[in-house]
């Protein structure tokens, strides 16, 4: 028999949080269950540290990114405002998030990326969800200037995260930290690409902070490939180049936003190799189970090479933003591997037992 006792299910970001959230009154929920995503203790991380680490992984959400947290609020307010079309610019993750939530919301989901500089997943999700892609001859921050430009003179919106609505979603992930741990970690690290997550993940731990939910706000410090590195060098980069394509992005949008993070916290910008992000990306997976796309590790990368350089977390709380799914990227994943399978055997138990080293 079946009890009658009533449960809660997650209902998305919008109906878990929509009194904290500035979206306007009567704005309809456009979901697909987004938010809710595991915050895991890194055995590996806490132990090198001497400090407690959580990851906030965001793979985890329905489309494989955080992207999907501010794609529910953006869309959901495009519907309320009557759009029939939406557009954003994407080095991979805002188009797959954006053209499911379109196809949910029954909206054309218009995308510009980068000629040859978005991963196969990532395209595939969006050309599986009906968008109608363009490619560009330049790089990301081309595209944001022709999708600015279509929003402002032709009927679509833009829900790229110049667009404020998308951090109102996206600070949800703050909350939840907080909602988690029970307060507001010591430290948060996290990738930074187009700065909309670092400035969102500051607007929601200031709010929970100022409603007397947390007792302090966490240092916030981010991470950026070397070759795509605006933010910690101070001047645009024309030409950005990373295997970390989620972050590949020369000209920041929310790049005031993101000072004023790394400001107003005591935080800061620092930059990796590919090599540093990549080690981190494949130590993460076999350490900890969990496995992100390589922009995703630049978090765990980032803490790596503070405790290198001697910074120290020891009895610290730190969480840490892994921002998509491996499955995201994985020609990038296996790059280095060689043969991936390890052996050929017959049909033998004993043949599988020595080839696996138990004989």
């Amino acid at each position: 028999m079946r009890s009658s006792t009533a449960t809660h299910q997650w209902r998305g970001v919008i109906e878990e949080y929509r009194p904290l959230l500035a979206i306007p009154e009567g704005t309809p929920t456009v979901t697909l269950g987004e938010g809710g995503t595991p915050l895991v203790r890194s055995a590996w991380l806490s132990y090198a540290t001497g400090g407690e680490v959580w990851l906030k992984v965001e793979g985890d959400n329905p489309t494989g990114s955080f992207k999907d947290r501010g794609m529910t609020t953006a869309i959901s307010v495009a519907v309320l405002e009557g759009a029939r079309a939406v557009v954003c610019a994407s080095t991979g993750n805002t188009s797959a998030s954006m053209a499911a939530y379109a196809a949910r919301a029954g909206l054309k989901p218009l995308v510009l990326v980068p000629e040859g500089k978005i991963a196969a997943g990532k395209m595939a999700q969006a050309i599986m969800h009906g968008a109608q892609v363009i490619m560009v001859r330049g790089n990301f921050d081309d595209c944001l200037r022709l999708s600015r430009a279509l929003a402002d003179h032709y009927p679509v919106a833009l829900v790229n995260s110049v667009n404020p609505i998308r951090l109102e979603g996206q600070k949800t992930a703050a909350f939840e930290i907080v909602d988690r741990l029970g307060d507001a970690p010591d430290f948060h690290l996290l990738p930074v690409g187009n700065a909309g997550n670092i400035s969102a993940y500051w607007l929601g731990y200031r709010q929970y902070a100022d409603l007397g939910r947390a007792t302090r706000r966490p240092v916030m410090r981010a991470y950026q490939a070397e070759g795509a590195a605006p933010l910690v060098t101070g001047q645009p980069f024309p030409r950005p180049e990373t295997k970390a394509t989620a972050i590949r992005i020369g000209n920041p949008a929310s790049w005031r936003l993101a000072e004023q993070a790394a400001a107003e916290s005591g935080g800061r910008f620092r930059s990796l190799t590919d090599d540093q992000i990549l080690t981190a990306q494949r130590e993460l997976a076999r350490r900890d189970g969990v496995f992100v796309e390589p922009a995703s590790a630049a978090g765990v990368a980032g803490l790596l090479q503070d405790l290198e350089l001697g910074d120290s977390y020891a009895g610290a709380t730190v969480a840490i933003t892994v921002t998509g799914h491996g499955l995201k990227d994985t020609a990038t994943a296996l790059e280095g591997f060689g043969d991936l399978v390890d052996t050929v055997v017959d049909a033998d138990v004993d043949a599988a037992a020595a080839a696996a080293g138990l004989g």
